[in-house]
């Protein structure tokens, strides 16, 4: 989550001289920034660093990245006349520096690279809003009164998202996952309706890859069933739902990943531990990836990031050791 950020002396270093787009469109510079975290933290798998608007600024679509807002739009697709401005997504043609990266990360890493698209309702809301929202007012009003647009809208994003998948894995990534940041603001019918048709497009149009299937989202407890019904192997699970719970209602057939709070980073590491540990246990050792429920905060340090590595480590190998059927975590 955010493993190669705000947090890392070493990230910031690039940033001196390098914005987010310029960093992922130099595969050098992005693959450079992939293996940061791998070197300082030890983690088991490195996540490509690009954004999850690259493929669309890589068409054409007017999106600039404002350090301390996100993406921003100047025209927002708000009509049939506007969405004529999403076109194909050729990875290959529009953008090959990602798969670059890909290869680059991926011949220097000895833990498995994940590759990762934006979710089509997260995406849709940038677009629609013209940038980030707290209430994604705009994107429910189209969703609700222009349902065919929407649809259009959402099957675009969803081949985008396929189409940048799939060459991810061609070049060597091992596993992808799926950005619906901010699809938690939606109630259970709405998703199903309105979302859930795109996610599944997505994951459909990546399984014969083989490559495992991650879903994650932030708010979204209410959802966790039916992110999974869209064809996850993987389930994000924020820190808002304790993961014995997410589990249950998931089943033995959904592996989970999470749910650490990223504010607990910030704390001391005796109470830090105990968040570390409780996540563990609820967790419940063989199908869960250990993780944070949202993105590692900017002012979190590097030193107790590695700490927490080397706290699962030692917790995973020791599950190992004792159970019969070689659990980890």
């Amino acid at each position: 989550m955010r493993q190669a950020g705000r947090s890392l002396p070493e990230y910031r270093a690039v940033r001196e001289h390098a914005d987010i787009l310029r960093i992922c469109r130099e595969p050098e510079l992005a693959a450079e920034v992939t293996l940061q975290p791998v070197r300082r933290l030890g983690v088991d798998a490195a996540i490509l660093f690009s954004d999850i608007t690259v493929p669309l600024v890589a068409m054409g679509v007017d999106i600039k990245i404002v350090p301390g807002t996100g993406p921003v739009l100047e025209r927002p697709i708000r009509s049939m006349a506007d969405l004529e401005r999403i076109g194909q997504f050729e990875p290959n043609t529009h953008a090959p520096f990602v798969a670059d990266a890909v290869r680059l990360a991926v011949a220097e890493l000895e833990v498995p690279l994940i590759g990762f698209a934006g979710g089509p309702f997260t995406l849709a809301s940038y677009l629609i809003e013209g940038g980030p929202s707290k209430t994604h007012t705009l994107t429910r009003k189209l969703m609700y009164c222009e349902p065919e647009l929407w649809e259009q809208l959402l099957s675009r994003l969803a081949d985008i998202a396929t189409a940048s998948l799939r060459a991810q894995v061609d070049a060597g990534a091992q596993a992808v996952q799926v950005f619906e940041s901010w699809a938690g603001v939606l109630s259970v019918d709405s998703y199903r309706r309105f979302v859930l048709p795109a996610a599944a497009r997505i994951f459909a149009g990546v399984a014969d890859l083989g490559v495992p299937r991650i879903h994650f989202g932030v708010g979204t407890g209410e959802l966790l069933e039916l992110m999974a019904e869209a064809g996850a192997d993987v389930v994000g699970v924020d820190w808002r739902v304790p993961l014995d719970r997410a589990r249950a209602r998931l089943g033995a057939q959904t592996a989970v990943q999470g749910n650490l709070d990223p504010v607990a980073c910030l704390a001391p590491w005796e109470v830090l531990s105990e968040h570390v540990d409780a996540v563990l246990e609820r967790g419940g050792g063989r199908g869960h990836i250990f993780n944070l429920g949202h993105g590692v905060l900017p002012e979190t340090s590097p030193d107790m990031l590695k700490r927490i590595v080397e706290r699962v480590h030692q917790r995973s190998s020791t599950a190992q050791t004792t159970s019969p059927t070689g659990g980890a975590d």
